[in-house]
């Protein structure tokens, strides 16, 4: 059987998992070219954004804080009202340029890795167009969760990476085709709860973006819920 044919026989087996291009489980980049572009942007804007510092970041939050006073962000009708005075303006890409703003390299390579380790196969095995629902979905879940609770002061592919972590732990008890060790979601889900506590700022690890975490992982567990798996030929 040549790769070129790795989708032309039904998988119904519930304990099968098709062979990706090659015979191997992980696909290659060029299998995944929306993935491979995700994280060529954010590695850019590590760079534009001088790791969130330069001014150039402002434009990548949700809301640029700059234009407001920092006591609109402490309460919620202040926060909502800054992001609808945002959106009104025209300002729509925000609600997704979060998710491109890191602030050190271990951010930005531990969340690349993420993404591409199951980006990919969702990619390859889902297809392109459901991985883009799913990105803009758990993108936008996170982002917004993540401001109303905090105000715009956050960044990174977090929240998505764990929305894609969500969809393919529930996707894959329907139908067996994603390859990642069941201890991943038991250590995200453990790391999640730790970042509620005073732990990650103890350690020196900073404060974490947990909201976005959470609506992330929670809009990737309803695509899983919402959008059935595809039927896979080998």
């Amino acid at each position: 059987m040549s790769p070129a044919n790795t989708r032309e026989v039904v998988l119904d087996s519930p304990s099968s998992s098709p062979i990706t291009p090659g015979g191997r489980w992980q696909p290659a980049p060029r299998h995944a070219p929306f993935v491979i572009g995700v994280i060529v942007v954010a590695v850019v804007m590590v760079w534009l954004t001088g790791m969130g510092q330069s001014n150039f970041a402002a434009a990548m939050m949700i809301v640029d804080p700059r234009p407001f006073s920092w006591d609109t962000f402490s309460t919620l009708a202040g926060r909502l009202e800054a992001l609808s005075m945002t959106l009104s303006g025209g300002q729509v890409w925000r609600l997704l340029t979060p998710d491109f703003l890191h602030f050190s390299w271990t951010h930005i390579i531990f969340n690349s890795v993420m993404l591409w380790f199951l980006g990919s196969q969702i990619e390859w095995m889902d297809g392109r167009a459901r991985l883009v629902g799913l990105f803009l979905v758990t993108s936008l879940a996170s982002n917004l969760l993540q401001y109303l609770v905090s105000g715009p002061l956050f960044g990174g592919l977090s929240g998505v990476v764990y929305g894609i972590l969500g969809y393919c732990w529930l996707s894959q008890r329907r139908l067996p085709r994603f390859q990642f060790p069941p201890a991943l979601v038991t250590f995200a889900l453990m790391w999640m709860i730790i970042g509620f506590t005073p732990v990650p700022e103890m350690i020196g690890v900073g404060r974490m973006a947990n909201e976005a975490h959470l609506g992330g992982f929670l809009a990737g567990l309803a695509m899983a819920a919402i959008m059935p798996p595809r039927r896979y030929r080998r």
